[in-house]
């Protein structure tokens, strides 16, 4: 049950704070006051997307509150406890909305932050808001179907379930299917394209080992005569190339056999010959290493074109098929495993298939017992509303549910629904979206409601001027038929008619003045005197006259004793 409002800088609303009661609570002010408003804030409270144009100009902000008390509601209790909303032993629950113009809008509940679609799992458990807009939802057919299975019960919303998971389950396969489902010329030239570069990647015998050095091994045999001359000078500094010239091996033995025969002399002369010594042997060996690296040389120019001709091979491979010979054998190996899944593509198409029929038939098993029990539901529904319709005084009207199969499977079954009415006997039924009058949707939308009502656990249930297009002993019917409702239920309701108000348990007014050169709106309960006058306006309008304060105050006397 909402126990209290808390609005702060919405709109017009500068500051307003409405405690609610059990039973009727009726709202009434004239035209441009807040009532509207009041149902938006409380909207936007509930899970209704919010928006900065709401802040009240001037402010940065706008604060919005709603107190609720939980009465034994116990799949809500579930799903708190799955969110770590913590419920205290007051059993209330704080909701709250800021909106700022700098930054996000933020919703908490108790205390924790929550995001819109936490908020709206939770709130559609203890609001339900009727406004002017629902009645035009019936002349959407798409929401007949959404209406006739709110009645279902738990094993209907078992089968449905049920259905929609093998309805998703066959979309997947069908996207499948068509993902592998080739035309076959596009197949078949994808199978030759990938053999060709199978082909042409083995053709190339590639080795890690071998030709990631291919290309120093091409630069170097490129390059052989700079290294012939290069070895070549270092050969004739190490040996001397004439007579007339030495070499530094023959100068570093000299220089030795001298230092040897001084070594004795002095222990660092013993040094410096011994380093000369091993200087000597040094040479030598690198000498002799030298000479074994030119004798190896291995050059002709009919293997420097063959290495020419197979890096060439090799960097064309890599433009097509990646950047290293690693990258050209992983796109050899997907290729491979791609044609497998080309070369095995209809044995995979004839498996999907056979899946695809398999889904079907649980589908058409599914859907046949969801049209049945839908019938079930129907023929009871046809029966409560008609019974809702009389006391609503439209016992001349026939309602009627209408079932075609659809040619095609859709998420919710097999099923096209429509309401159809008969608005005068003798007439034929016809679609409800062709011949309703705006006051005649408002009654149905209303019966509908009232039988949810005995079914859902909603403690609350909002209706924003739902009384528009009626009038007379109609309204009057209407009233007593919200009345009824608010005696399990917590109902707010708007109004602008007295026949409604007069009903009323608690009775608020809400109004709006100015202040400061700012208009703001205000909200008021009213005392006994009070509603007779309110009554008296909405009956005679502005200027009260003794005839209809008396008439007021007669049908609050009346209203109290129909509800005794």
């Amino acid at each position: 049950m909402l126990l209290e409002l808390n609005i702060s800088n919405f709109a017009i609303i500068e500051d307003l704070n409405v405690k609610f009661t059990k039973g009727l609570n009726i709202i009434t002010g004239e035209t441009g006051t807040g009532k509207s408003i009041l149902i938006d804030a409380l909207g936007i409270l509930l899970g209704s997307r919010s928006n900065k144009d709401f802040i009240r100009t001037g402010e940065e902000k706008s604060l919005l509150e709603a107190v609720f008390f939980l009465d034994n509601i116990n799949d809500l209790d579930c799903l708190l406890e799955e969110y770590g909303i913590i419920v205290d032993s007051d059993r209330l629950l704080i909701i709250s909305k800021e909106i700022s113009k700098t930054g996000p809008s933020l919703s908490k509940i108790n205390g924790k932050n929550v995001n819109l679609s936490m908020l709206n799992n939770i709130t559609r458990n203890l609001v339900d808001i009727f406004g002017q807009h629902q009645n035009q939802s019936l002349l959407n057919i798409g929401n007949h179907r959404i209406l006739l299975d709110s009645f279902g019960d738990k094993s209907f919303r078992e089968v449905k379930e049920a259905f929609k998971y093998n309805y998703e389950l066959l979309e997947k396969e069908k996207q499948h299917l068509d993902s592998i489902s080739l035309n076959l010329m596009e197949r078949d030239r994808e199978i030759d394209m990938l053999n060709f570069q199978i082909d042409e990647i083995q053709e190339a015998n590639l080795d890690i080992a071998i030709d990631a050095n291919i290309e120093n091994e091409y630069k170097k045999m490129k390059s052989v005569n700079n290294i012939i001359e290069v070895f070549s000078n270092v050969f004739n500094s190490f040996n001397g190339n004439d007579f007339e010239s030495i070499g530094i091996i023959d100068k570093i033995n000299s220089h030795s056999i001298e230092l040897e025969k001084i070594n004795d002399l002095d222990k660092d002369i013993y040094k410096i010959f011994k380093r000369f010594k091993s200087l000597q042997y040094e040479l030598k060996d690198l000498n002799l290493e030298c000479i074994n690296f030119i004798e190896d040389i291995n050059f002709s120019n009919e293997q420097l074109m063959e290495l020419e001709k197979r890096l060439d091979f090799i960097n064309r491979l890599k433009n097509k098929y990646g950047n290293t010979i690693e990258e050209i054998l992983d796109y050899e190996s997907n290729a491979k495993k791609r044609l497998e899944v080309l070369l095995n593509q209809e044995k995979e198409i004839k498996e999907v298939k056979s899946r695809i029929l398999k889904i079907e038939s649980i589908l058409n098993s599914k859907g046949e017992n969801l049209t049945s029990m839908r019938k079930d539901i129907a023929k009871k529904l046809e029966v409560l509303i008609q019974n809702e319709l009389e006391l609503l005084n439209m016992d001349e009207i026939k309602f009627k549910v209408d079932f075609k199969r659809l040619d095609n499977y859709v998420l919710n079954g097999l099923d096209r629904i429509e309401f159809l009415i008969s608005p005068n006997i003798g007439e034929s039924l016809k679609p409800l979206s062709r011949i309703a009058s705006g006051g005649e949707m408002s009654r149905i939308m209303l019966a509908f409601k009232s039988i949810l009502a005995k079914y859902d656990n909603i403690q609350t249930m909002i209706f924003d001027e739902i009384d528009t297009g009626i009038s007379g002993r109609t309204a009057q019917i209407v009233g007593e038929k919200i009345y009824n409702i608010s005696q399990n239920h917590q109902v707010i309701c708007i109004s602008h008619l007295p026949q409604i108000t007069a009903l009323a348990d608690s009775h608020y007014v809400i109004g709006k003045e100015v202040s400061d050169n700012k208009t703001g709106s205000y909200i008021h309960k009213l005392n006994l005197e009070e509603r007779v006058e309110e009554l008296a306006r909405l009956i005679g309008g502005v200027d009260l006259t003794d005839t209809t304060l008396k008439h007021a105050l007669e049908m609050i006397q009346m209203s109290e004793s129909l509800k005794g």
